[in-house]
C-alpha cells in the first residue's frame, strides 16, 4: 500500500476504498418529544446528521425535518429532531408537518460533498486525491466568501453558511498530528484520523484568494493567531 504523507492511517485507506461515509436509510420506530428512535447500524456515527422524509402519496414526498445522532445503544439509535434549513426557499411554503412513526430517515446526508481546510497546497492536494469518493468544494470559493465579508477568521456560523450555499454537510480539517471530519450542520466530529506535524501553514487556510482583510466596521473581523490552534479551539468549543 502506498504510504501517504499526511494521513498515514491504514484504516483511512480501507475506508476510502468503499466510501468513507455510507448513506443509511431506515424508518422511525418511535418518537418522544424532539427525539426519535431508529434501528442501529454500523453506518451510524454519533454526531452525524441527516433528514426526515415524509411521503404524502405514491408520487409526492418532502424533507420535513433534520436529525442529529445523539446516542447508540444495542440495536437502537436515538436522534434529535430539528428544523431543516439546508435548502430553505422563502418563495415556497414550509410543509408544517411533524415527523411521525414510519417516516424515512436518511443519515450521512450530503456527506459526499465537503469543504476542506488545509494549511498548504501540498496537504490539500494529498487529501483531495486520497478521498476520491468525496466532491470537494474548492477552497477558493471559501476564500472569496471570506474576502467579500472581511472574515480572515472564519467561525462556525461562517462555515455553516458556506456549507449551506454549496450544499455540503462535511468539513475536513487538516491539523497538526491529526485530521478530522466535522459535520457542518452541528459541528460534531464524526471521524478522526492520524496526521503528521504541520511545518508551514497559510492563514486562514490554503486558498489562491490572497489578501483577506479585516474591517473595523465588523466586530467579528480579526486576524487568526495560528492555524492549528485556532481550528482546534473552534472545533472543540
Amino acid at each position: 500500500m502506498k504510504k501517504i504523507l499526511f494521513i498515514f492511517s491504514v484504516m483511512a485507506c480501507l475506508l476510502n476504498a468503499g466510501g468513507l461515509f455510507n448513506e443509511y436509510k431506515t424508518n422511525i420506530i418511535s418518537i418522544n418529544g424532539n427525539q426519535a428512535v431508529i434501528e442501529n447500524s454500523k453506518d451510524i456515527v454519533v454526531g452525524s446528521s441527516g433528514i426526515v422524509v415524509h411521503k404524502f402519496d405514491d408520487k409526492t414526498s418532502s424533507i420535513i425535518a433534520a436529525v442529529d445522532v445523539i446516542n447508540k445503544t444495542g440495536d437502537k439509535a436515538t436522534l434529535r429532531l430539528r428544523t431543516y434549513s439546508m435548502l430553505k426557499q422563502t418563495a415556497l411554503p414550509i410543509p408544517g408537518i411533524a415527523p411521525k412513526v414510519g417516516d424515512k430517515v436518511i443519515l450521512n446526508y450530503l456527506y459526499n460533498r465537503a469543504l476542506i481546510v488545509a494549511p498548504n497546497y501540498k496537504i490539500y492536494d494529498e487529501v483531495t486525491k486520497h478521498f476520491k469518493n468525496i466532491t470537494w468544494i474548492h477552497p477558493d470559493i471559501m476564500g472569496a466568501y471570506l474576502a467579500m465579508h472581511f472574515r480572515p477568521n472564519p467561525d462556525k456560523k461562517v462555515f455553516q453558511k458556506i456549507c449551506k450555499e454549496n450544499v455540503a454537510s462535511l468539513i475536513f480539517f487538516a491539523l497538526s498530528n491529526e485530521a478530522v471530519f466535522v459535520d457542518c450542520n452541528n459541528f460534531k466530529i464524526v471521524k478522526k484520523l492520524k496526521g503528521s506535524q504541520i511545518k508551514t501553514a497559510e492563514l486562514p487556510f490554503y486558498t489562491r484568494i490572497k489578501g483577506i482583510e479585516t474591517s473595523w466596521l465588523n466586530f467579528s473581523s480579526s486576524k487568526m493567531d495560528s492555524y492549528s490552534n485556532y481550528y482546534k479551539r473552534l472545533i472543540n468549543k
